[in-house]
């Protein structure tokens, strides 16, 4: 991992827990649970690889600080919301998240659902803020993009498609569809906000849609192989279930070997999408190849 990655990802986590710090101060009143809950799960641990590839991208453009951290803290409070409501006994029913045990388990499971739907609010309320960008028509265009990311289009479509996995057989386009819209679609939706606060028309998003396409299924597949190799301390929750529940993975439907060579040759595409940008997009490259070496 480059030094400048390494510094990135510091300074990025460092941020985005600020941000949350601020954003949740508890209340002297009955919803201090709820703040609570939120913090236990939005603050500390995680990869923030999200608010990460924001920064990456609209950096390129000379984008200010504080807009770019305004829309990292909005894609987490989303990305943190769907780790509550995954983990709750009628999805995942997981018990550890990110080292420490899960909302509803440290709460329950009423406080959870609040938790995740103030969450999901909390991004939309951060976005609209003209504190995030002057122009609303950003803003708008901010908007836009994280609902139609996190929807039936997107990220919530992707979560159906995986519930559905667990009654039925998929083949690889089906999976691949699925991780698009589960995984991908908050990946794209981070770079594409580089390039709405940067001003970029959607014809000069080309290649950043493309990079961010492409890293999202690597990104997956390598969560695949981690969910069987990895370790169970470092990844901070159980690993295994997909296996154990009989689904369908990148895995187990290419092999082991196979899965590190097409997760290897989207990372190169990834970073061929990124020729035109030259220098100013190191540190994105730096972050494709991240997906391929990270323990967690």
């Amino acid at each position: 991992m480059s030094m400048a990655l390494v510094r990135a990802l510091k300074d990025v986590a460092a941020d985005i827990d600020a941000r949350f710090d601020r954003a949740l101060t508890l209340p002297e009143d009955p919803r201090a649970d709820l703040f609570k809950a939120m913090r236990h799960a939005a603050i500390g641990g995680g990869k923030r690889l999200r608010p990460l590839l924001v920064s990456a991208s609209a950096r390129m453009f000379n984008v200010n600080a504080e807009s770019i951290g305004r829309a990292g803290l909005a894609l987490e409070c989303i990305h943190v919301y769907s780790l509550i409501h995954d983990d709750l006994p009628a999805m995942d029913d997981d018990d550890m998240r990110r080292g420490k045990p899960t909302v509803h388990k440290v709460f329950d499971e009423a406080t959870a659902i609040l938790a995740g739907d103030s969450l999901l609010a909390l991004a939309f309320e951060v976005l609209a803020n003209p504190a995030t960008h002057a122009d609303p028509s950003v803003r708008a265009d901010l908007v836009l993009a994280l609902a139609a990311a996190a929807g039936p289009h997107g990220m919530a479509g992707g979560q159906m498609l995986d519930l559905e996995a667990e009654r039925t057989t998929l083949d690889l386009p089906a999976i691949t569809r699925l991780q698009a819209l589960k995984t991908g679609a908050l990946i794209g939706c981070a770079v594409e906000f580089g390039a709405i606060l940067g001003r970029i028309p959607p014809e000069g998003r080309v290649g950043l849609r493309g990079y961010a396409h492409d890293i999202g299924l690597a990104f997956q597949i390598a969560d695949d192989i981690l969910d069987v190799e990895g370790d169970e301390e470092l990844m901070g929750k159980k690993l295994r279930k997909d296996e154990a529940a009989g689904k369908e993975t990148f895995l187990t439907l290419m092999g082991l070997e196979r899965a590190r060579e097409q997760a290897r040759l989207l990372v190169d595409q990834a970073i061929e999408h990124l020729h035109d940008f030259g220098e100013r997009a190191d540190l994105l490259r730096d972050i494709a190849r991240f997906t391929l070496e990270r323990k967690n």
